[in-house]
């Protein structure tokens, strides 16, 4: 790996922003392979150093995941003027990272969102062609059938035209049921269902691929995800 300089290594471990951390180093609280190191500008290779803050060794990521419980009433988005986001939820360390979501969540709908720095892995999740199911539990204002199973399982054409690709309808009776579908289009599980004729009442995402939410988590509940869990992202059982 390339090596880099030390405030960025610290800046992206999450100890605290890039001004902050000069001030930082050159007072002497940061250690480079057991010696002293007072000098922001050093470079360093983040695999093979040993990089110590007030005697404590800094875990270095270059890129962060995290699963969070995404409340009803919260904005999937970065930032906004006038709305809670998904990114207020986070702790300060973590508003360091330049986390986002990956794709989408509407205001009224809850459970598992994936938050990464990780462009790539965020595009792989997102987009149909690598096939990441998604998994939500939705109640409905409305009676399904065997024909609205069938309906989904063909591919639904939506009241505006959209076309969806082929998903998943489970009906668990009283007005509950299980979607998958394997693309994010805009608030699509809620006009597939309203489409036929079952408009949604609640909607929770359960799991992305083979990965699924931990609902110890509750509303706005995090924890970091490691290459196990992303494995299950990828290869759903």
């Amino acid at each position: 790996m390339p090596e880099i300089r030390l405030d960025r290594f610290l800046s992206e471990a999450g100890m605290a922003s890039r001004r902050a951390l000069k001030d930082i180093i050159r007072s002497g609280r940061v250690t480079v392979d057991g010696c002293a190191e007072t000098r922001p500008e050093t470079k360093l290779d983040p695999e093979r150093s040993a990089v110590c803050l007030d005697g404590k060794r800094v875990a270095y990521a270059q890129f962060r995941y995290f699963m969070l419980d995404k409340p009803v009433g919260v904005l999937t988005a970065t930032r906004d003027g006038r709305q809670k986001t998904v990114l207020d939820l986070l702790p300060p360390a973590l508003k360091r990272l330049g986390l986002f979501p990956v794709g989408r969540l509407d205001k009224d709908t809850s459970g598992l969102l994936l938050l990464t720095n990780d462009g790539d892995f965020a595009h792989r999740v997102i987009s149909p062609k690598f096939c990441v199911e998604k998994l939500y539990y939705a109640k409905v204002d409305g009676a399904l059938s065997a024909e609205d199973a069938a309906a989904f399982k063909q591919g639904l054409i939506l009241r505006d035209g959209a076309r969806c690709l082929p998903a998943a309808l489970e009906i668990l009776g009283e007005g509950a049921c299980l979607v998958k579908v394997r693309e994010g289009k805009y608030h699509q599980v809620r006009r597939m269902l309203a489409s036929r004729g079952a408009p949604v009442l609640e909607l929770r995402r359960l799991s992305v691929g083979g990965l699924v939410l931990d609902e110890n988590l509750g509303p706005g509940g995090l924890r970091e995800l490691f290459p196990g869990d992303l494995c299950r992202v990828f290869n759903a059982k």
